[in-house]
């Protein structure tokens, strides 16, 4: 059987390096091809050397078009509007397109749920095994908890990471409302200031922390008469988001078209 080709879109940035590492490392698969946006300086580079590997001799270009014409999955941990136009090319190809990009408005997941009527969309606010237990944990302490322990939801990330909450605490506060059977939208409380009043019964809080190079840190609080249940899930490798993605990508290779999550890859 020969390797599961895989591309990757952003592909020098953190995790565009971070994946061209693990794709190469990960048996049955192989870097077919790497892009970046028009312009950027160090077009042409190998991407081995660009990823700190041995070269590959296969090198980055701005041509999302053909990179997707000719591999088996995309890798896209990129910016929401150009993660909806991989998602088209993904579409068109009948390709594997595993994102974890996060920030997406409801018309960009409109356009990624259409795609997935093509390409087999693997689609995650997190790839790490351990937040995804987190997340499986999260929802089932939430259902079985009474309505008196408050839930909140704290993380903190680099100082460059552009969207808040991140992916991963909005997926932590997705499962506790559904653990718990409520809607989270409109449980949600995403910022606190001034004179707030008392704490809303049945709220889910969020908090956001941004500083320093910290790769991603998220703890879920439970917070009940008497007592304190935290979960905490504290990243220190951008390698096990890149894993993650590697793994996803395998597992949705031939499976056909869909939207799928972690949990979907994973088995929760």
């Amino acid at each position: 059987m020969s390797d599961l080709k895989i591309g990757i879109v952003g592909a020098a940035g953190r995790m565009g390096r971070a994946l061209i590492r693990a794709s190469h490392a990960t048996d049955g698969c192989r870097v077919a091809g790497g892009t970046e946006m028009a312009g950027t300086p160090i077009l042409g580079t190998d991407l081995g050397t660009l990823a700190g590997i041995e070269p590959l001799g296969i090198h980055l270009t701005d041509d999302p078009l053909t990179l997707a014409a000719n591999v088996d999955a995309l890798l896209d941990f990129t910016i929401p509007t150009a993660t909806v136009d991989f998602a088209g090319l993904a579409a068109n190809g009948r390709i594997v397109h595993v994102i974890g990009t996060t920030g997406f408005s409801e018309a960009d997941e409109a356009a990624i749920k259409r795609a997935a009527n093509h390409a087999t969309i693997i689609k995650a606010g997190n790839m790490s095994l351990g937040v995804n237990l987190a997340v499986a944990l999260t929802k089932k302490i939430a259902a079985t908890l009474d309505p008196d322990y408050d839930i909140e939801v704290v993380e903190m990330h680099h100082r460059h990471k552009v969207d808040a909450p991140s992916g991963t605490a909005l997926m932590l506060g997705q499962a506790a409302a559904d653990g718990r059977g409520v809607d989270l939208n409109t449980n949600a409380v995403k910022t606190r200031d001034g004179h707030t009043g008392a704490r809303k019964e049945g709220s889910i809080g969020f908090s956001t922390l941004r500083g320093g190079d910290v790769v991603g840190d998220h703890t879920v609080i439970f917070a009940g008469p008497g007592e304190r249940i935290e979960i905490s899930h504290k990243a220190s490798d951008r390698a096990i988001f890149a894993r993650g993605a590697v793994k996803a990508a395998q597992w949705g290779f031939g499976k056909g078209p869909g939207l799928f999550s972690m949990a979907d890859v994973l088995g929760f």
